[in-house]
């Protein structure tokens, strides 16, 4: 009996162990761990090392998931003066709402583009981010004018 009652036990725990020890990124963006993202910018001024915080919301998760899997580098082209644009190699879930863009903001497009922000914006987008710590002047003067060459990763924690 006691050996019985100790294998309904073990079914009933062991399915709640795995999924907390599986938590997946959507999980963990949700609960407001591990929401920071490193983005190294190459541009005509040079290089940055630029620092964002994801938003709490699907299409973030999926992002931070993407990034799981290693750096995206990706090719950032000027559009319209007020954005740096590049498509991704993958769709994300959209949670399009009309939104004014500020500069620093992360923004996804259509579900397969990725943006930051420069200057403001009106339109429906989807919010991933927002980079940290920094003005209109200095992004500017960052992302310079033209192309770019952003690479995105995960924030890794100090040690």
């Amino acid at each position: 009996m006691k050996k019985l009652l100790l294998a309904a036990l073990v079914a009933l725990l062991l399915p709640s162990f795995l999924l907390a020890e599986g938590a997946t990124a959507s999980n963990r963006v949700r609960k407001g761990e591990d929401m920071k993202i490193k983005i190294e910018i190459q541009s005509e001024s040079g290089k940055h090392t630029l620092f964002a915080t994801l938003s709490d919301n699907s299409s973030a998760a999926a992002f931070y998931k993407l990034l799981e899997s290693g750096e995206l580098k990706l090719k950032m082209k000027d559009y319209a003066s007020f954005e740096k644009a590049s498509r991704l190699p993958t769709e994300l879930p959209r949670n399009d709402e009309q939104i004014t863009t500020s500069a620093g903001d992360i923004i996804l497009y259509q579900g397969n583009q990725i943006t930051i922000y420069y200057d403001t914006n009106v339109w429906n987008f989807t919010r991933l981010g927002k980079i940290d710590d920094i003005d209109e002047k200095s992004l500017k003067a960052i992302l310079g004018n033209g192309s770019i060459t952003a690479i995105f990763s995960k924030e890794e924690k100090a040690k």
